[in-house]
């Protein structure tokens, strides 16, 4: 303590801060683990059904936008964002990696109402070719009136 002209000098008040990074560090950690990212955001109309099943989180996503935008074909492993594919061939490439990694691996397809058939159709040989073995047809789900 300093003494200044005969009276001791009061030291100011401390914050100790070295907690602070613990629990910084500590909620990083948390939304780092709870964030949970959407690898698919197309906006397409679904058709309709009345069939109910889960389909699993992981699986690689298919999107086909409606005529109106252009039916542009996007892909996504699941597991990161998706990405616009132009021709069939790049369809089939890159199903092929992604069964090559794990052969397992499930596919959705997320097509609007108004796409026109054929070219599910096509995303569908394509799949099949890069031998896919469970390949999901996704749609909304009409709820029973009771």
């Amino acid at each position: 303590m300093a003494v200044i002209r005969g009276r001791e000098k009061k030291s100011g008040g401390e914050i100790f801060t070295a907690s602070m990074a613990d629990i910084v560090f500590l909620l990083i950690v948390f939304f780092v683990l709870t964030y949970n990212t959407e690898v698919d955001r197309t906006q397409v109309d679904l058709p309709e059904t009345w069939v109910r099943k889960n389909i699993p989180k992981k699986a690689a996503v298919i999107s086909i936008s409606s005529p109106d935008q252009g039916e542009v074909v996007r892909v996504s492993t699941g597991e990161e964002m998706s990405l616009p594919v132009s021709t069939d061939e790049e369809v089939i490439t890159f199903a092929s990696t992604v069964v090559a990694q794990d052969p397992a691996k499930e596919f959705i397809i997320k097509a609007d109402a108004d796409v026109h058939y054929q070219k599910v159709d096509a995303v569908l040989d394509a799949l099949k070719q890069s031998k896919v073995k469970v390949i999901f047809l996704l749609s909304d789900q009409k709820t029973v009136d009771g």
